[in-house]
């Protein structure tokens, strides 16, 4: 057992990251000339991470007779271990032994075989796909306390300040008997207070405040960003560079990803950009003529809608239309690039852009809504105009445009990691991208208990109206029976219309969304109660665990009800993966309608054809037609993630020709 894990102390760098990896046509060839070699490969570590295991499990007789303070001269022995001779099986084996004991005396939580599995895999550089209530935040704890006594920085990226900020404060005390010390990075921190988080061994951030740091940073320091530059300027400049006070973060050494397809697969689709303030005055006039061009123009003669990539692409007789009417307009407008762009987005803001689907209008401002997530996006603006357009739409007060200074993508950022890991109860759809974008291999972590959720079958029924009722029945039976029943919905409309439907019914119940997400706490406190009904958004979906009693466990469990499908199967397996965790019982269902929003997606799909036959042909060619629309839908997100991560390399060549940041 004298195998090292690929791993290696950080370099003596004033800012360490990666550099980004070229791309080359080969590496396609790569990718599938190696898979089979890889396949075996990730055998034989996960041999290796058992004998560990069983390693770890012959030292806790010993580990568990000690008192404190004995333990605490452990503790000082392993990080001494740790940072001369790094990671090799003896020291995994010694170290997971000792944080699963410190752990069970400092929090009462003892870590699983397959929990010290999936922090192996972690530590070795991979995404540990563990089920949904299978302990992923104790997990990563282990894996980020052992990183940090090796004495690694590590950042622990969550999905939002909320988990940011409750996993920190809640593996204080684990952290503090190891002592490592612990940082969280919330919205609205100083730089000071940021900079401080970012000196601790661990730090936990959302994925937003990592990159927006990290452009601050990129930009305080100029071109000056290599460790040769950096060095040669504290030379030059009598000690510490100027720009360098500005700077809160200290390199990108190694960060583990929690709900890693979200972050790095769904998040990747928009660009993060900081910028600077334009005329309010003028881009309400702009965004107003904008929204003119796009109203004079006429679906499929001048413009096409392309729904499954959520883009419009005008056609010949549409440019032609447009630079007519730009000639007319004068200025900008006789500009055939800017006027035919600004078409597009005011056409997407009329077409694809909807309210309480992908944004909310708030006391006067319009506020994006993460798609993935459910939550409100503060301070979050569209960028290319699109925003000031949809403000002049909901008749909201124009902002100022932002005009970039820098931007960067999530494929370029966690690339730049020198070591990227994660975990994520959903990876196996996602496996492919994320080889191919970030070099990350999947570890299956096997459940400490066999899953007892139940999955029911598919109902689809003809209308909403329809479907909200049958919604509402179901739920009105459950809760009767003293189940908790969980409504998933994709937006913040469609929640808001099966709150409705209940109210009308006279249900009580609890919503859970992006405009009452300051009561998130106790709404989740509350789902698992015998017979109580929450509706939520995506917001249930991921990193909330759902309490309930062992009594509501005995009678059934969770139930959860899927009121439409999502854009990838990934989202709809973690919301149903909120019900029948750790062995408990629970079920999950979907109830669809014909009218569902996805649908249009697959609208001359063969399987039409045959839902109006009665029995399990109806039922099956339902089923294909959400398949098909689910698989299009995927795929067109995946061509945007793919031309964003070319345009961007391709940006990244011209900013660096011309002597820019990013």
């Amino acid at each position: 057992m004298s195998t090292p894990l690929a791993w290696a102390p950080p370099a003596l760098d004033p800012h360490p990251e990666r550099r980004e990896p070229k791309e080359h046509w080969l590496d396609a060839v790569e990718t599938a000339v190696l898979a089979a070699p890889r396949a075996i490969h990730a055998a034989l570590r996960g041999r290796g991470a058992r004998a560990i295991v069983a390693a770890a499990a012959a030292q806790e007789a010993a580990l568990v007779a000690l008192d404190d303070a004995a333990m605490a001269q452990q503790v000082l022995a392993l990080r001494v271990l740790l940072r001369r001779a790094g990671f090799t099986a003896e020291t995994l084996a010694r170290g997971t032994a000792l944080v699963r004991e410190v752990s069970r005396r400092r929090m009462g939580l003892r870590h699983h075989d397959v929990q010290l599995l999936g922090a192996l895999a972690i530590l070795d550089g991979r995404v540990a796909e563990m089920d949904t209530g299978e302990g992923k935040t104790v997990t990563a704890a282990m894996a980020a306390g052992l990183a940090a006594l090796a004495g690694t920085p590590t950042h622990v990226v969550t999905v939002n300040d909320y988990l940011a900020e409750r996993d920190a404060a809640g593996l204080a005390p684990l952290y503090g008997a190891l002592g490592v010390s612990v940082g969280v990075l919330l919205h609205g921190m100083a730089p000071a207070e940021r900079r401080a988080a970012y000196r601790c061994d661990i730090a936990y951030a959302s994925n937003k405040e990592l990159a927006f740091d990290y452009l601050r940073d990129r930009l305080a320091l100029g071109r000056a960003v290599g460790p040769a530059r950096l060095k040669l300027r504290r030379v030059l400049e009598g000690g510490v560079a100027e720009a360098e006070p500005k700077v809160v973060m200290r390199g990108l050494h190694f960060a583990i990803v929690d709900e890693a397809d979200s972050v790095l697969i769904d998040e990747a689709r928009t660009p993060l950009i900081i910028s600077r303030q334009t005329d309010a005055a003028a881009e309400r006039s702009w965004a107003e003529a904008a929204l003119a061009l796009a109203d004079a123009l006429t679906p499929e003669a001048h413009f096409r809608l392309l729904r499954e990539e959520r883009r419009v692409q005008l056609t010949d007789a549409g440019r032609a239309h447009l630079a007519e009417l730009g000639e007319s307009m004068g200025g900008v407008w006789t500009s055939r690039i800017r006027r035919e762009e600004a078409a597009r987005q005011a056409l997407s803001a009329r077409l694809v852009f909807q309210r309480g689907d992908h944004y909310l209008v708030r006391e006067g401002k319009v506020e994006i809504v993460d798609e993935n997530t459910g939550r409100v996006m503060a301070d979050r603006s569209w960028s290319d105009g699109l925003h000031q357009i949809i403000e002049v739409k909901e008749g909201c007060e124009v902002t100022t445009r932002k005009l970039p200074l820098a931007r960067m993508t999530y494929q370029r950022l966690f690339r730049r990691y020198e070591r990227l890991s994660g975990m994520t109860g959903t990876a196996k759809e996602a496996r492919a991208e994320l080889w191919s974008v970030y070099r990350l291999r999947i570890a299956r972590v096997p459940p400490n208990q066999p899953s007892r959720l139940a999955r029911g079958g598919l109902r689809v029924v003809p209308t909403l109206a329809e479907k909200w009722q049958a919604v509402v029945a179901r739920a009105a039976a459950l809760g009767a029976a003293g189940r908790p029943v969980l409504i998933g919905t994709r937006s913040v409309a469609a929640s808001q219309a099966v709150s409705a439907a209940l109210q009308a019914a006279g249900m009580a119940h609890a919503v859970l969304n992006a405009e009452s997400d300051r009561d998130e706490a106790a709404v989740i406190a509350a789902a698992g109660e015998p017979g109580r009904i929450t509706v939520a958004t995506n917001m249930a979906g991921r990193g909330v665990d759902i309490l309930i009693a062992d009594a509501v466990a005995q009678d059934g469990g969770l139930h959860v009800i899927l009121t439409e499908r999502h854009d990838t199967r990934r989202i709809d397996r973690q919301l149903e993966g909120r019900a029948g965790r750790r062995g408990q019982n629970g079920s999950a269902e979907a109830i669809l309608s014909l009218q569902d929003p996805l649908l249009e997606l697959a609208p001359a799909h063969p399987a039409r054809l045959l839902l109006g036959l009665p029995g399990g042909v109806g039922r099956g060619a339902a089923r294909l037609l959400f398949d098909a629309a689910q698989a299009r839908a995927r795929q067109g997100h995946e061509r945007a993630r793919l031309d964003l991560l070319a345009q961007e390399r391709r940006l990244g060549t011209m900013m660096a020709f011309a002597g820019e940041v990013e």
